[in-house]
């Protein structure tokens, strides 16, 4: 698949990513606000309202420049590195995983921009794990995803694009 496809579908589903994550935040905004938690999985799983003005999990509460500015380099770095990943068979799963981080970074970013915080809803009971939204849930599960092909699937030379060695990526070409 050509280099420029790829990136239209990356761009495609970055849009389709964000748009669910504003959409579901939206619908907590209107529907659990203000209003108690709605169980979906009685004492397992239940949608409840939260404004999170820090990072992950609340923490560095109330340093919004601080979150936006790592913010918008680390979703900088994951785009160049989008744009070199080689647009061979082997890599598609990178473009989707990174795409999840990059739509979940972004719509979380948004929020905080917009809102002055994260709006989060999903919450997890017999743990007790800090609520959290959508985009969240893309960033972590991608995360996941990318440290399994990277650790357990690809090996070292197939992440030398990543190099910044260009003479010894042009030679493998």
């Amino acid at each position: 698949m050509k280099k420029a496809k790829m990136l239209c579908l990356d761009a495609l589903l970055l849009l389709v990513l964000l748009g669910l994550d504003q959409f579901t935040k939206r619908l907590a905004v209107l529907y659990l606000k203000e209003k108690p938690a709605v169980p979906l999985l009685k004492g397992v799983l239940e949608f409840q309202y939260l404004e999170n003005r820090g990072a992950a999990f609340g923490m560095l509460k109330d340093q919004k420049v601080f979150i936006l500015f790592v913010g918008v380099v680390f979703v900088c770095l994951l785009l160049y590195l989008l744009v070199k990943l080689p647009d061979q068979k082997k890599y598609r799963a990178v473009h989707i995983l990174f795409t999840g981080i990059i739509a979940g970074g972004i719509g979380n970013m948004f929020d905080r921009f917009r809102l002055q915080y994260v709006v989060d809803f999903i919450y997890f009971v017999p743990i007790d794990f800090p609520v959290f939204n959508l985009a969240d849930t893309y960033v972590v599960l991608a995360t996941v995803g990318l440290f399994i092909l990277f650790l357990f699937v690809y090996q070292e030379k197939d992440l030398e694009f990543l190099s910044f060695k260009q003479k010894k990526y042009r030679e493998m070409k």
